[in-house]
């Protein structure tokens, strides 16, 4: 008897540490992020049409002039350090859009539970919103606008997907929203945005950048298994900016 409760307090230790081992190894590789580049962070602070300040829900871009009724909330996609979408989304601030980049959970949106109220926090740079992610933060993106318009929040604007599609439907759902993917994307690819293009509101605007990939929307360098990139970040970013525009103006 005492022989196989020592098995067993055994087996249950080893399988303790087994599973500390597991989620030790996981939270150091939800930890190593995806560095956003200095020199296209450098570019977005030294910009004087805009101003960058750090809050509690990560970094919050506004213009140096008067800023817009709505905003946009932009979610990193996995692993992806906060700093590297300043730059590609700082023109879409000059032209009068606060935009608030969250720091997401243990750097993985889709671990983030946080609803609306919680990403916008104190932040009233904006009375409406328009929930964007890149990658799985567009996924993370999908289910917040789908709480929101579900609990009837009035601050809910809009979605805005990069590089990215919902999990779940919001296709019966009158949200005003854009998917912006790329042609050499080989992460959210064609096929899988394709796949999932009636998961999106009615209506929803879909269009794609010649001879970007998945790592365009942001500035963090390569990304393992995407597909080439032809384009440069002015084209990116002028893409970026005239298509969100479009988006903002039309709320």
């Amino acid at each position: 008897m005492r022989a196989a409760l020592r098995r067993i307090r055994a087996a249950g230790f080893l399988a303790l540490t087994a599973l500390v081992a597991v989620l030790l190894v996981f939270l150091a590789w939800a930890h190593a992020v995806a560095q956003g580049e200095r020199p296209a962070a450098i570019a977005a602070f030294d910009d004087e049409r805009i101003r960058i300040e750090t809050v509690a829900e990560g970094f919050l871009m506004t213009p140096a002039t008067a800023a817009a009724e709505v905003g946009v909330i932009m979610i990193p996609g996995a692993r992806v350090d906060p700093y590297a979408y300043m730059d590609k989304l700082r023109d879409v601030v000059a032209g009068g859009a606060p935009v608030l980049i969250i720091r997401p959970a243990i750097n993985l949106a889709i671990a983030d539970q946080r609803d609306l109220d919680a990403l916008i926090g104190g932040v009233d740079a904006a009375e409406r919103w328009v929930v964007a992610g890149h990658s799985l933060g567009g996924t993370r993106a999908c289910l917040v606008a789908a709480g929101a318009e579900r609990d009837g929040d009035d601050r809910l604007a809009g979605l805005l997907l990069l590089g990215s599609y919902c999990a779940n439907d919001l296709s019966s759902t009158a949200l005003p929203a854009l998917s912006i993917s790329a042609e050499n994307d080989g992460l959210s690819t064609r096929e899988d945005i394709a796949a999932r293009a009636d998961a999106l509101p009615a209506g929803a605007r879909l269009v794609e950048i010649p001879g970007a990939n998945h790592a365009s929307f942001g500035d963090y360098g390569v990304q393992a298994g995407d597909g080439p990139v032809t384009a440069s970040d002015d084209e990116v970013r002028t893409v970026l900016t005239g298509e969100i525009a479009r988006l903002l103006r039309g709320l």
